[in-house]
């Protein structure tokens, strides 16, 4: 599927099918302006398909196509969170944070796929999803922000990188401060290498 014919809306109905829309990180007036694209080697990630833990141990590649002219100067933070951590059941350490890259630069081409995290500046060491076999597929979210002009944020101040530290990570409170707009969303399922698919938990 080539850039340009991926609609940055896309990822919203099957959210919406996931409780993820509405929720404490998405409005249900939410209106994304940039694409978002996700891949994981030759595997994509077009919003909600499963990934096994093995297939996502590397950080993927990241592209953004942006509505507005203005990618010259507009920056971006990207953040991949699990709201269903430690389990679907009991996600009593939600927001699990499992990347922060911040002063990303995006891409306007509509030809290739870029990494473009590597013009970033990474906050959080991406940790790839690790659930155990015998627990239901967690939702993996990834959401994407303007920065206002002016941020400039360090690793401390979003925490440390140790397991546990990357537990109950408050989005909101930290999008807030730092006055980010969202503007892009996608998502996944992971699951253990082990785990057995049955139609009903899905």
């Amino acid at each position: 599927m080539a850039l340009s014919q991926f609609d940055p809306a896309a990822p919203l109905a099957s959210l919406s099918g996931a409780s993820l829309i509405p929720s404490p990180l998405i409005p249900e007036t939410f209106s994304p302006t940039v694409t978002l694209r996700i891949s994981f080697g030759a595997k994509a990630v077009p919003a909600g398909n499963l990934f096994r833990a093995s297939e996502c141990k590397l950080a993927p590649t990241v592209t953004i196509q942006t509505e507005r002219n203005d990618t010259s100067s507009q920056l971006y933070t990207l953040l991949l969170v699990d709201p269903d951590a430690p389990t679907p059941d009991d996600p009593k350490f939600a927001y699990w944070r499992h990347w922060v890259v911040s002063s990303i630069q995006p891409t306007q081409t509509t030809t290739e796929y870029e990494n473009v995290v590597k013009s970033g500046k990474t906050l959080t060491e991406y940790l790839g999803p690790g659930p155990k076999d015998e627990c239901k597929p967690h939702r993996y979210l990834f959401l994407l922000y303007r920065e206002p002009q002016g941020f400039e944020v360090q690793k401390k101040d979003v925490g440390g990188e140790e397991f546990v530290q990357r537990r109950s990570f408050g989005v909101n409170e930290w999008v807030e401060k730092h006055s980010l707009e969202l503007v892009g969303v996608n998502w996944m399922l992971g699951a253990g290498d082990g785990w057995k698919e049955q139609h009903d938990e899905l």
